[in-house]
């Protein structure tokens, strides 16, 4: 029986790199760490995950699906766009909002934002 999720993970080449974007970039608080091949972000309860899978066949630069929940999300597309990251417009849908971004690896991931 499946009780929970343990985590998400993204795979990279460059682990500090992706470190820093998703550390000063994204915004998130860095938890556990295991060198330089695997860093963990806290995000909730759950944690996300970075490292460079391609021993164990996940390429690099080909990960979606991790869904950030946040408290405005125009403020935090205006800082991507700062930033140079490559964002989407925002796309408003009848229950939340969203913005799909691109990291340094080529792998992407959404802001989301539930409406009141």
């Amino acid at each position: 029986m499946v009780k929970d999720m343990a985590f998400i993970a993204y795979s990279v080449r460059d682990v500090p790199r992706a470190v820093e974007f998703y550390r000063d970039v994204v915004g998130l608080e860095p938890g556990q760490a295991f060198g330089d091949h695997w860093v963990e972000f806290n995000v909730g309860p759950m944690a996300f995950g970075i490292g460079n899978g391609e021993t164990l066949g996940f390429i690099p630069g080909n990960s979606t699906g991790a869904a950030f929940e946040v408290d405005d999300i125009e403020a935090m597309r205006d800082r991507f766009v700062a930033k140079g990251v490559a964002v989407s417009e925002l796309h408003t849908f009848p229950n939340c909002s969203a913005v799909f971004v691109t990291d340094p690896e080529g792998n992407r991931f959404s802001l989301h934002q539930r409406k009141a």
